[in-house]
Parts: structure tokens; sequence; C-alpha cells
């Protein structure tokens, strides 16, 4: 399947629209490394390119101890699509502030556009994956004037739901037996600035079933990445 523009188009128009609605938020660039490994496939590495940005919708109010609402997006683009995955997702979440404590959770649309894989001189097209993940948060601000943060956020992954690509070979879906994604991200703010570091690592495990042949399924990434942004 190929990247057409039309997916940058609606998605930037995502990420352009929501601050004119909203009361605060950010957008960020990050860039980096990710190493990709589908079953007994050797594994690869690209660099990697992330644009992202999340809004609060609604705003709380101290006084009735109500969380923000908000919502995001998300782009990542390998620096080849031959051996990486090409992901799109958008969320929409609850953040409740504990003095430097923030703890929510976001549900997510995560679209994921895998890449072709030859294995044995054969060239397997895998299905595009489609997942709802409900992903708790975790962010905790510290040191002179909170400036500096840490947050991690990770959850279990449901059922994939499975679109076939042009020209793929019409196989059963494969069956999960489990997956998971993690991420932790260090950062420092300034004024309405901030720089981040963050490692991420997803994992997704089918059952041994004629819809995984050879475990060509079964996909872990890891990934780490730097970037820049601003708040508003």
């Amino acid at each position: 399947m190929k990247l057409r523009p039309t997916h940058f188009a609606w998605c930037l128009l995502f990420l352009a629209a929501i601050p004119a609605w909203s009361q605060r938020g950010n957008l960020g660039i990050d860039v980096g490394q990710v190493n990709d490994k589908f079953g007994a496939v050797p594994s690869t590495n690209d660099l990697t390119f992330n644009v992202n940005g999340e809004f609060v919708i609604l705003k709380s109010k101290p006084k009735d101890n109500t969380p923000d609402l908000v919502a995001g997006g998300e782009i990542r683009l390998p620096s080849d699509s031959n051996s990486g995955a090409k992901e799109f997702m958008v969320y929409a979440g609850v953040r409740f502030h504990i003095k430097n404590l923030i703890i929510g959770a976001d549900g997510q649309v995560h679209k994921m556009i895998l890449p072709t894989t030859v294995y044995q001189n054969q060239v397997f097209i895998h299905d595009t994956i489609e997942v709802l993940e409900i992903a708790p948060v975790i962010r905790y601000k510290f040191g002179s004037g909170n400036h500096l943060f840490l947050e991690a956020k990770g959850a279990p992954e449901f059922s994939p739901r499975f679109k076939i690509p042009a020209g793929a070979l019409v196989l059963p879906n494969p069956n999960l037996d489990h997956g998971y994604f993690v991420r932790g991200t260090v950062g420092y703010t300034y004024n309405h600035y901030f720089i981040r570091a963050s490692y991420e690592s997803r994992y997704f495990k089918f059952a041994p079933d004629a819809g995984n042949p050879n475990g060509l399924y079964n996909w872990l990434s890891n990934s780490i990445t730097g970037g820049v942004g601003v708040t508003f």
C-alpha cells in the first residue's frame, strides 16, 4: 500500500484545526532510530520521523476536581518504507492534576501500514493493522520551576482489525496471542518551548497458524527519538 498525499493532508488538517478551538496545546517533531523485526527475518534499522500534537479541549476546574479533556494525533514515517512501518494515530483522553503529578488515560485509534517482507525468496505483503488502544498516562514535573518532566505511557494490545492491501495473498486473519506498547519520555520545558527524549517498544505476537505463515506477523519494534516542540 502506497502512502498517498491525502494521508498527509487529513492528518495535518487535524493537527492544524484543533488549536483553533482548544484552550492549550503543544506541537512537536521527533527524529531518531527504529529497529523492526518480523518473525525470523533479520531486523532492520531506519531513521524515523514523528510529527505529533496534543490539545486541551476542555480545561479542568480545580475547585471541582474535574480533569482536562484532551485530544491529539501522531504521524510516524520511516526513512525506508520497504523495511519500516508507517503509522497514523488519533486519540482523546482525560488528565487529572494532583500537584506535580498528572494521571490520565487515552482511547486511541492506531493504523499501522506494515512493509513488504521477503522471506526465503518469497514476497509477503502484510495486511494493514488497525487497533483500538486504551492507554494509561503518568507525567511528573519536578526540579526548579517544575521545568523537568518524566512521562510513561503504555497498554496491552487488543485484537487488531486487518485490511488487505491490493495485490496481497488472501489468508485467514492471524489470531493475536498477546501484544503491548510502552513508552518512556524525559524532557525539559522553558517558556513556550520544550525538548525531550523517548524510548518506545511495541510487540505483537500472533498464534502460529495459517494466518501467520513463518511467524511473519510477529513484530517487535524498538525506537529511540529526540525532539523539540512548542506550547501555546
